[in-house]
């Protein structure tokens, strides 16, 4: 219900959300609840704000733009912190000018991208989470404090994510970039991005030591997307890679190393020259993490760089249509191959994948798989753990089938391994 009160505007019994998104332009509505506190709505936005009085004088304040990080009910308890403090004979504008040397999450973010991020992540990670700070972090939490973010905050944020609160069409101009969606997974790396953030403000003494926000905040759990190529579908690609070899031989080369190698997508297309030593078989590549990532060579990995041209002041394996450059999209040639190999579905990180399960299936242990993968963590490659069992399904199967033949009596030879001679 509105009131007329002494203020300008209208009176709420308590503004609410649905309040302030229903305001027009010039109109102004006041809190029921907080004496002197309400909302302008100018043009382009609308303004929490304090109207209240000081020494007989009135002042007013603003508290901030309707929006992240300043909800209603924020914008409230600011409201009510600042009436505390006049009440107790403090200056408001003294804690306004202690809140503007409180670092916010924008400035978390910029100097983790600087004094973290670029030393200690690889290209392609540290680009995602450039991505996700820019998409994601600073329109919804970009302007709070980091000392002041609580779960309510990450898990809201989470949420808004999640549902898309945070995504947008691309603008005419960058018309060869990606939408910026939301979803489960998009929430859950930017929820992972920000607790290694808040841990690392508490090292830095931005926040106390185990204050991050993010702690108990769960994540949503995902369908892992896990494609194989069988063996017919391996042999149709193999087909469409032989024809396509004219049209982009640099493509199609680099869809062959994913192959032979199980190497990551940015691994192949980043190949320096520099990086391989074809006498004994490898790929030495830089990583930030351990200073250098060994990718083993097989014979038929060999073949493919044999017979690639080294192009003229191009340090790069697999080139670019510019000069001294890498190919940066493999996407579009992949689609095109895909699709007349019939693998509609396939992903080029399938072909890692697929590497590893023709491991995991001839036999190999999770730990050479892993090393083979370069994975940093077991419980990465735990993922192959049913196709490791396949061989040893069979051989028990084998096993089995040995011993009940002899109990049937049908006369099997049983070697005794332990007396059996070299």
């Amino acid at each position: 219900m509105l009131l007329a009160t002494r203020h300008e505007g209208n009176v709420m019994a308590r503004i609410t959300k649905r309040t302030v998104d229903s305001l027009k332009p010039g109109s102004i509505v006041w809190d029921g609840e907080v004496s002197g506190f309400g909302c302008r709505c100018q043009v382009k936005s609308k303004v929490y704000m304090l109207k209240t009085a000081i020494g007989g004088r009135q002042r007013w304040f603003t508290i901030g733009r309707h929006g992240s990080p300043w909800t209603v009910e924020k914008a409230r308890t600011r409201a009510k912190r600042i009436i505390g403090n006049i009440a107790d004979g403090k200056d408001p504008a003294k804690d306004r000018d202690a809140d503007k040397n409180k670092p916010t999450v924008a400035e978390l973010c910029e100097r983790y991208l600087e004094d973290y991020a670029k030393e200690h992540k690889k290209p392609s990670s540290l680009k995602s989470d450039q991505k996700n700070i820019e998409n994601h972090v600073l329109p919804l939490l970009g302007r709070e404090f980091v000392a002041s973010v609580t779960f309510a905050d990450i898990d809201r944020f989470k949420r808004a994510v999640k549902d898309g609160k945070s995504s947008r069409e691309r603008k005419p101009e960058h018309q060869g970039g990606p939408n910026v969606t939301g979803g489960k997974g998009v929430a859950n790396r930017c929820l992972a991005l920000l607790s290694k953030m808040f841990n690392l403000a508490e090292r830095w003494g931005w926040c106390s030591v185990g204050s991050n926000p993010c702690r108990h905040v769960d994540r949503y759990p995902e369908n892992k997307r896990e494609k194989f190529l069988s063996d017919k579908e391996l042999a149709a690609l193999a087909e469409v890679l032989n024809k396509s070899e004219s049209e982009n031989p640099y493509a199609v080369a680099a869809i062959r190393m994913l192959i032979f190698t199980g190497a990551r997508l940015g691994e192949i297309l980043h190949l320096e020259w520099a990086h391989v030593d074809m006498e004994r078989a490898m790929l030495l590549l830089p990583d930030p993490k351990t200073g250098q990532k060994a990718v083993f060579l097989s014979a038929p990995a060999l073949d493919v760089l044999a017979n690639l041209p080294h192009m003229k002041n191009n340090p790069h394996v697999i080139c670019g249509e510019k000069d001294g450059s890498h190919l940066v999209n493999l996407q579009k040639p992949w689609g095109r191959i895909r699709k007349r190999a019939g693998l509609e579905d396939v992903r080029l990180h399938d072909l890692r994948h697929s590497f590893a399960s023709v491991a995991a299936s001839g036999g190999l242990s999770l730990p050479m798989i892993g090393k083979l993968l370069g994975h940093t963590q077991a419980a990465t490659t735990a993922r192959y753990a049913h196709l490791a069992a396949d061989p040893l399904k069979a051989a028990n199967e084998a096993i089995g089938q040995r011993i009940a033949a002899v109990m049937r009596g049908e006369g099997a030879e049983v070697v005794d391994l332990g007396k059996r001679k070299a």
